[in-house]
């Protein structure tokens, strides 16, 4: 990163403030969030686009 570059935080949804991710020394993945709560908030907001168009699961939504 170069000294004229500033690091701001980037704008987040407000479900998710306060997030945070790493990976620790052992390649683990810490995260400041529950993963249950997660899907839950991706369920909730990101369309997946390999089921977008399957015709059997529009019925039972």
């Amino acid at each position: 990163m170069s000294k004229k570059e500033k690091k701001t935080k980037p704008n987040v949804n407000p479900d998710l403030e306060g997030f945070e991710v790493h990976i620790d020394s052992f390649g683990e993945i810490k995260s400041s969030m529950k993963i249950d709560d997660l899907n839950q908030f991706l369920n909730k907001n990101v369309e997946d686009k390999k089921l977008k168009d399957r015709d059997d699961l529009k019925d039972s939504e």
